[in-house]
């Protein structure tokens, strides 16, 4: 499970820009302005060997007792709850204020790992320039740079220190006893705790005809054909802008932790409601976290023909970019074509943890470059020598050779269908990274 940083500070410290430092985006908007973050905003980061959620959030103000400052203290409030570590960001230039002993009072309430970061600090070293924040109580001030990318390593390794994380393992394989998890996820209302309950023959999760009654993620063991499975069924996902109750926002990280900690994730869609802009949100996120899917549209049964019609155009439009996971047409009520997703979900399972020869990888590499030959960018064609495999859950394909960052994204895809169809992936995505040679005389004259 990934671990969860929030960032939290009074307005115009420089928060948003260190969300983007950390998440290597530019995602949060950043101006020279106080109060222009509002909402929270989840991304995802790595440092090394280690990848966790961080969380911006809008100026903070403990003692707001009305207008947006008060909504906004709110989000804050919640975003700590759902951080396992918070980086407290001050102004090294402003120096310290009243709001941030507000703010730092609150947080050693609180007793939650907390790490101060003095933020604006090109230039200033630990010493009579930072001494003033250590009146805050939060122990070492660590002087970083958000906009010139400062001490951001450092500050990031003392937070995770902090949690003492085990060292993450080979990702995506299968549990000790072969146990596979399988999230279901998708909007609110489409029918994601009908479904397990049926596999199961049970009511074993609360299924009522409400947007939002699950609130957390429910894992569940089952066992089918001989096969373990752990069900995960996940609280529905909206959008940010339906999302009011604290307890539905707490929920959200808890969903992208969910399909982050997966092998495969089911995304059920709902027939009746089309493909929403929230489905390809959703879908996005499983694609973007590498995970198996399979697609699943529910409630098939309560629809016409022209509306399933309607629906097989609207999958193919906006989910075109999930061509690759297997579609199935089914009823959670009534039982119907339930039997097809468990082949799928094993076939997307098969082809997330398949380990690919380096051989067999070369021999198809050289073959396609025989085929067709890459692109000559300038006075260089790229040069592509042999390929490895480099990691699973999804797999991932390291290709060596020369001048490869001139390799366009067009013959990427022409090689992923090549290895594609070798070794029958389906239902999950495919990773292709170009590693290219050093010349160790190009310094020399």
């Amino acid at each position: 499970m990934k671990p969860v940083m929030a960032l939290v500070g009074r307005p115009n410290v420089g928060k948003s820009t260190l969300f983007n430092r950390l998440t290597k985006s530019r995602d949060a908007i950043v101006a020279d302005f106080a109060g222009l973050t509002r909402d929270r905003h989840y991304g995802n980061a790595r440092q090394g060997r280690h990848e966790f959620i961080v969380i911006d959030t809008g100026g903070f103000e403990p003692t707001a007792e009305g207008g947006i400052y008060m909504e906004m203290a709110k989000q804050t409030r919640q975003a700590v709850a759902e951080a396992d570590v918070v980086v407290f960001v001050v102004d090294a230039r402003g120096g310290l204020s009243a709001q941030d002993h507000d703010i730092a009072g609150y947080l050693r309430k609180l007793g939650k790992p907390t790490v101060l970061a003095a933020n604006k600090a090109e230039g200033m070293q630990e010493g009579a320039q930072l001494a003033e924040f250590y009146e805050l109580g939060l122990g070492e001030v660590l002087p970083v740079s958000a906009a010139h990318g400062q001490g951001i390593r450092s500050l990031v390794d003392t937070a995770l220190g902090l949690l003492q994380l085990p060292e993450p393992g080979e990702e995506g394989e299968a549990g000790p006893d072969g146990t596979i998890k399988l999230a279901v996820a998708g909007r609110p209302n489409v029918g994601k705790s009908t479904l397990i309950n049926t596999w199961l023959g049970e009511e074993r999760l609360v299924a009522f005809d409400l947007p939002g009654t699950t609130r957390d993620a429910i894992s569940v063991p089952f066992e089918r054909a001989g096969q373990k499975f752990e069900l995960i069924d996940t609280a529905g996902l909206r959008r940010k802008g339906r999302v009011f109750e604290a307890i539905e926002k707490f929920s959200v990280v808890k969903t992208l932790q969910a399909i982050e900690s997966a092998n495969v994730v089911l995304l059920l869609l709902d027939a009746t409601q089309g493909v929403t802009d929230q489905d390809a949100h959703i879908a996005g996120y499983i694609l973007e976290s590498g995970r198996a899917v399979v697609l699943a549209v529910n409630k098939w049964d309560a629809v016409d023909d022209y509306q399933r019609e309607q629906l097989q155009r609207q999958i193919e439009s906006r989910l075109a970019f999930l061509k690759f996971a297997k579609l199935h047409f089914i009823s959670a009520r009534k039982r119907q074509g339930l039997g097809p997703v468990w082949q799928s979900i094993a076939e997307a399972h098969r082809s997330a943890t398949v380990k690919m020869p380096t051989p067999v990888l070369t021999r198809l590499l050289l073959e396609a470059v025989q085929f067709q030959s890459p692109k000559r960018a300038g006075m260089f064609r790229p040069k592509l020598r042999y390929a490895h495999q480099g990691g699973m859950n999804p797999p991932v394909i390291v290709v060596h050779g020369n001048s490869l960052e001139h390799v366009t994204d067009a013959y990427k895809r022409f090689l992923e269908g090549r290895f594609r169809k070798e070794f029958n992936l389906v239902g999950t995505p495919l990773r292709i990274e170009m590693k290219t040679s050093k010349n160790p005389y190009a310094d020399k004259e």
